[in-house]
């Protein structure tokens, strides 16, 4: 089984209109809620694959219940921890440009944490778990890497896509795959990386410090991927962004369901890349048949041999 984890899931408000225009009556065009988090776009995006997910987290009152039923009605299994706490709202804009309004998310109690990580406890070799991200400031700060160390400890592989801190955090536990963008992983060396050749000698130190696999984003001038095989690029498939709300949640979900239908790394990437280029030029998460329509224009070329 393929797991996510979203500590902080929400319902996402989707506004569509033509200009924004802050402290004036703007008039709505469209409006969509959706279930919303990064972990439940791996999941949504992994079952477009046909691949079996299960979204762990926390979900609490109405708005908690609207994502279970919303994730179940497109066939993702759910075991979120029920919580005191209303889960939140976020407001997303669709205009001239994007913005986005994110409510902060409720306080977790501590027997819900615990009943939380009592669910790691239950996983076997060949389950995945995807941590994507960030840890809301209510519950401990090393979270990820305490139930990453359970998951080790179980042979259970893991992928991480979160902030900085807690990604560095996990690294010696072996990390399937990490996934930072390139300002990301300047932030990391505390240097400016302006290219894709550039980031590859700081991308072998995290493969060096335990990461399998790690990928690095460069929105539209595509992604690297580095592992102890050596160094790939990819292309972004040519394409109209329209929106990039979960294109890099669907690049996860694209490496990890590949990982788990068998295909090898360059493979995967190629995936990866893909799919997550398929979400950016869609309303909303991608299909399989986005996916399919742009695979063939996504090239793989190896950088570096080790």
């Amino acid at each position: 089984m393929i797991y996510t984890l979203t500590l902080n899931p929400s319902i996402d408000y989707y506004v569509t209109l033509p200009v924004f225009e802050a402290g004036q009556v703007n008039r709505v065009e469209q409006a969509e809620k959706v279930a919303g988090g990064k972990g439940i776009n791996v999941s949504l995006v992994l079952k477009n694959y046909d691949v079996e997910t299960e979204a762990l987290g926390f979900l609490g009152g109405s708005t908690g219940q609207f994502i279970r039923n919303e994730l179940e009605k497109q066939g993702v299994l759910t075991a979120f921890t029920p919580i005191a706490d209303e889960t939140r709202i976020n407001v997303k804009i669709r205009a001239d440009q994007e913005s986005e309004l994110n409510a902060a998310g409720p306080k977790i109690q501590e027997d819900e944490l615990n009943a939380l990580l009592a669910a790691f406890e239950t996983m076997q070799a060949g389950d995945i778990v995807v941590f994507a991200g960030s840890i809301p400031s209510s519950l401990p700060q090393d979270l990820y890497r305490k139930i990453a160390q359970v998951l080790t400890e179980r042979g259970v592989k893991f992928a991480v896509d979160t902030t900085k801190e807690a990604m560095l955090e996990v690294l010696p536990l072996g990390p399937f795959m990490i996934k930072p963008n390139h300002h990301e992983l300047g932030e990391i060396f505390d240097v400016e990386i302006t290219s894709k050749e550039m980031a590859v000698p700081y991308a072998q130190q995290l493969v060096e410090r335990g990461a399998e696999n790690v990928i690095i984003s460069f929105a539209g001038d595509g992604a690297l991927l580095v592992n102890k095989q050596g160094a790939y690029t990819a292309n972004t498939p040519a394409g109209k962004l329209i929106n990039s709300v979960g294109a890099g949640d669907s690049l996860v979900a694209g490496f990890v369901a590949s990982h788990a239908l068998g295909r090898p790394p360059e493979e995967a990437f190629r995936y990866a890349v893909t799919t997550g280029s398929a979400s950016a030029y869609a309303f909303g998460l991608c299909t399989k048949a986005d996916i399919d329509r742009l695979l063939t224009d996504v090239q793989v070329v190896e950088l570096i041999q080790s």
